[in-house]
């Protein structure tokens, strides 16, 4: 048994360009900043509905993983700013839960999940909502902070 597993903190962030998801992605780094863990980012592409039309299907995916990738690099570079080097970045298509859990299971230096609830009136979000309702389990923790904290909020509480 490795008793210093532990120290090797990985924070996964479930990146989609929201001011939640940035909320949580600044909470990750500083606190993998400061216990000397590291940073992976997914982004996760909605599966689609264009199976009929294969040319448009291929193109849409093509531009939208171009896309995602210029997401992660600015992300990144956000990551490295606040002081953690090289964080991970994935892109993956599909359900969000399943895609998780996939990545969680590939990579068992992942240690928490940080999310961070929905600001919108209407509810905390698909993935606070179903770990809420006990229906989606993950076998690490989950952090999940409040989206409408601010970067000197963030940075009080790490």
């Amino acid at each position: 048994m490795n008793i210093d597993r532990h120290l090797a903190r990985k924070f996964l962030v479930v990146v989609d360009g929201t001011p939640e998801s940035d909320a949580a992605l600044r909470f990750a780094a500083r606190r993998a900043h400061g216990t000397g863990g590291q940073v992976t980012l997914l982004l996760l592409l909605a599966p689609d509905g264009f199976g009929h039309w294969l040319g448009v299907e291929s193109l849409m995916k093509e531009e939208a993983r171009t896309e995602a990738q210029a997401i992660l690099r600015e992300l990144a570079a956000r990551v490295e700013e606040i002081g953690v080097k090289n964080p991970e970045q994935y892109i993956r298509e599909g359900h969000a839960v399943e895609e998780i859990q996939s990545l969680i299971t590939a990579d068992p230096s992942i240690s928490t999940l940080v999310l961070a609830s929905g600001t919108d009136p209407a509810g905390p979000g698909p993935l606070v909502t179903g770990l809420a309702k006990g229906r989606e389990g993950f076998p690490i923790p989950v952090t999940v902070i409040p989206g409408g904290l601010s970067n000197d909020q963030i940075d009080a509480l790490t």
